[in-house]
């Protein structure tokens, strides 16, 4: 079921849990490996949650992020099959009522939902990415997602607003057009960080950021501003950064 949803600045903002496991293979590696300069148990594990975002803001209903995707999901490395439609439905949502959906990153478990059946999966929807984002995309996300979404694609240059009240952000680093979703001072934060161990010591770098130097100081540069921490695959939906 989803969480209990927040209101923030007149935006619900219904967190959605598609699903919760380790990272499997080809791409799991020791923490220590993961998180370099961090410091862990030698068995620690990394349970990882995997978050969506429901928002419903002036009429509008907006999904940031649409999960890992169905059984034939290109992230094979996590727990398969997602659940983001039955969170939906739980909140009273079926994928014709979503309005716009803002992709934070073409990582397949963000973006392994945005097709099903080589068709947008929200198709009603327009789904937001950053110009950056959709060059740099190539291979089979390229040809599983990108193209897919065809004329549902709005390609963006740098932050832009949603809809009212809910504004996406670009936030390069991980990729290079990685972006967040703020809404008053909620940030719905995608991958700009992963453990909690990076919220304790925001230099610490993941071993997959894509320009990990940039990765360091686009997080400091967001989370500073941010009250509220709305992150993708920390076991709770929301962290207070400040009060």
């Amino acid at each position: 079921m989803p969480y209990e949803p927040r209101v923030v600045a007149g935006v619900e903002i219904t967190p959605l849990c598609d699903a919760v496991g380790p990272m499997g293979p080809p791409i799991r590696k020791p923490l220590p490996e993961m998180f370099p300069g961090s410091s862990f148990g030698p068995d620690e594990e990394w349970v990882l949650h995997f978050h969506c975002y429901l928002l419903r803001a002036g009429g509008r209903t907006v999904l940031v992020d649409t999960g890992i995707g169905g059984a034939d999901s290109p992230a094979t490395w996590a727990p398969l099959p997602g659940r983001l439609g039955a969170e939906l439905a739980a909140a009273g949502v079926a994928p014709a009522d979503v309005d716009v959906v803002v992709v934070t990153h073409l990582h397949s478990d963000h973006a392994g939902g945005c097709v099903v059946d080589g068709a947008p999966a929200y198709p009603n929807a327009r789904y937001v990415l950053q110009r950056a984002e959709v060059e740099w995309a190539s291979g089979p996300v390229r040809e599983r997602i990108v193209e897919p979404l065809g004329e549902s694609l709005d390609v963006i240059d740098g932050d832009a607003e949603a809809v009212p009240g809910v504004r996406v952000l670009h936030a390069p680093g991980h990729t290079p057009g990685h972006q967040c979703v703020a809404v008053g001072d909620v940030l719905i934060s995608g991958d700009l960080l992963h453990h909690p161990a990076q919220l304790a010591d925001l230099s610490i770098r993941y071993v997959y950021d894509e320009d990990p130097d940039l990765a360091v100081r686009t997080r400091r540069d967001l989370l500073a501003r941010a009250a509220v921490l709305a992150p993708a695959h920390f076991p709770q939906p929301f962290i207070t950064l400040r009060n």
